[in-house]
């Protein structure tokens, strides 16, 4: 996520606040979901804080940060962009080509809650980083359903604004986790502040559906 608890303090502010104008700007209620991201993303940095600051372990922090990041995170960004494509915003195909990721979404979100409610959560500081452990058996399928349901979504999403969102979010994991296998910083933040932008910007094109001939 961050490098420190006090980048992580400073990040989740900022982004939180982002996402208190994107929730204003909304015009259309099925696009909240989308505009309320960035309020999940300053959240988790904020709930990080907590965890540098209890020196890791398996405290409520941690046990909170795994639930944002692991069944909520999947469940929340498919469904959010299927919504956002209710007509007349965009066309049946486009609705249909979204289900498969929010389905991949729901099952691999429900299959994550199983795994925090039966094995604990243990977060450790490793210098400028922090290690979050958790038992999942079948790792690769549930990673590659993770991926497909959060990252899929945006980038085959008929949403130009969504895609660049998806393809930005898509080079932040890959940079964030080379940097991470290295353990040398989290740089996670950074990319959610950019993400954050984009979504406001999204939520600001956006219109209203009265509007849409």
């Amino acid at each position: 996520m961050c490098w420190s608890a006090t980048a992580d303090l400073t990040a989740g502010t900022v982004i939180t606040a982002v996402g208190v104008v994107c929730v204003m700007r909304v015009r259309r209620v099925r696009d909240l979901p989308v505009a309320a991201l960035p309020l999940l993303l300053g959240a988790h940095q904020l709930v990080e804080a907590a965890v540098w600051r209890s020196g890791g372990g398996c405290g409520p922090a941690t046990t909170a940060w795994a639930v944002i990041a692991l069944p909520l995170l999947p469940v929340w960004v498919p469904l959010g962009v299927l919504l956002a494509a209710a007509p007349p915003m965009s066309g049946p195909r486009e609705r249909r080509r979204l289900r498969a990721p929010a389905a991949a979404g729901v099952a691999t979100g429900a299959y994550l809650s199983y795994c925090l409610a039966t094995r604990p959560v243990t977060a450790e500081i490793r210098g400028h980083l922090v290690g979050y452990g958790v038992n999942i058996p079948w790792t690769p399928l549930v990673l590659a359903g993770y991926l497909f349901a959060t990252l899929g979504a945006l980038l085959i999403s008929g949403d130009r604004h969504l895609r660049v969102l998806g393809a930005v979010l898509t080079v932040g994991a890959l940079a964030c986790s080379a940097l991470w296998r290295l353990e040398f910083a989290s740089t996670w933040c950074a990319f959610a502040a950019v993400a954050s932008m984009l979504v406001l910007g999204w939520v600001r094109r956006r219109k209203p559906a009265s509007s849409v001939t």
